[in-house]
């Protein structure tokens, strides 16, 4: 009994705890090495695993256990050597399909000079294509015949018409969205009230980080079907409209020279507004307690507009001060056509008294 344990642990568990060890104290080193890039933090962990399932799967290749189906999908067995090698092609393509992503392809955008929206776009469609490439493999490995998908996908057609639709919609108008580019990688978007630039384009939704920095999930075909503002769209400049109301009292020449020297001042501090076009001013016109009017500055990058307001309005409110022009309150005028004679003799009884 003694000896047939020791032949057991001898032949079958010594080399294999031996690995483990070696391989449990190499991986803070790898570790340590990978994380001075942070596209390598988690890859440490992932190797360590790699390697020792395709030791696992070499040293015990001729065990007759690691191969027994203990599943069976018509002639299709499924033992624990499939499983771990599926499970090996499939992570190591995302893994592969990330790493070029994050390291690699970076430098062949930068040497062309893409923008990000494109690099996104080629990322997602590399990680498509890996993945794809992968799942057949796997299907390849485990003995399913590709001929035995029409199945599937006669199945997969049915579960569309019964539930998925919204899902395929979502993936199909994500696929859309990469190709025809009506909103891109960076965007400024505003989506139902809410400005906000986008960060990803994932199979199902889009993530748009608003300017409060919440992230808004919306689903890929919402873009496509409703009415959707993209301020970066074409050319990223956009005309800033700041509006301004001075008494009647102020002389509206000298209103307009101020109101250009505010814009001019601006864009001497701020190189996001744009001198061509050059400023205008809009004399709107004649308000209930106002002379209107409204400042047109051009702005490069729409993520600047409210910055850009915010000092202009400050700006207006200083140099209106030191030049003693009033900005009014709204009023209104009551006027008094009649007045009833009783009422008037009580009231003058009463204040008599």
């Amino acid at each position: 009994m003694l000896d047939s344990i020791y032949i057991i642990l001898r032949d079958h568990l010594l080399i294999p705890a031996i690995v483990i060890l070696a391989l449990f104290f190499t991986r803070p080193l790898i570790n340590k090495y990978l994380r001075k890039n942070e596209t390598y933090s988690q890859l440490g962990n992932w190797i360590i695993l790699y390697a020792f399932l395709i030791f696992f799967l070499s040293y015990y290749q001729n065990s007759t256990w690691l191969f027994y189906p203990f599943i069976s999908f018509g002639s299709v067995g499924i033992n624990l050597n499939l499983l771990i090698v599926s499970f090996l092609i499939i992570t190591m393509a995302f893994h592969i399909s990330k790493v070029f992503t994050k390291q690699f392809l970076p430098g062949v955008y930068s040497r062309y000079q893409l923008d990000r929206g494109i690099q996104f776009t080629f990322n997602r469609l590399f990680h498509y294509v890996i993945m794809i490439i992968a799942i057949f493999m796997t299907a390849s490995v485990v003995g399913i015949q590709l001929s035995a998908l029409t199945v599937f996908a006669g199945v997969l057609g049915v579960g569309v018409g019964f539930g998925l639709q919204n899902i395929t919609s979502n993936f199909i108008s994500g696929i859309i969205l990469l190709f025809e580019r009506p909103i891109k990688i960076g965007d400024r978007v505003i989506v139902e009230d809410i400005i906000g630039d986008v960060e990803q384009i994932n199979m199902r939704a889009t993530i748009i980080r608003s300017v409060n920095n919440e992230h808004i999930i919306v689903p890929n075909s919402y873009f496509l079907e409703e009415h959707v503002i993209n301020r970066s769209f074409g050319s990223p400049f956009m005309r800033l409209v700041a509006p301004v109301g001075v008494s009647y009292d102020s002389d509206p020449d000298k209103v307009k020279e101020l109101l250009l020297q505010v814009a001019y001042d601006e864009a001497k501090e701020n190189p996001a507004v744009l001198l061509e076009p050059k400023p205008y001013i809009h004399f709107v016109g004649f308000g209930d307690s106002s002379l209107d009017f409204e400042i047109f500055v051009w702005v490069s990058d729409p993520r600047d507009l409210i910055k850009v307001k915010t000092n202009i309005n400050f700006k207006i409110f200083r140099i209106f001060k030191e030049n003693n022009i009033e900005i009014p309150y709204p009023q209104q005028d009551l006027h008094l056509r009649s007045v009833d004679k009783d009422l008037l003799k009580k009231q003058f009884s009463k204040s008599e008294n």
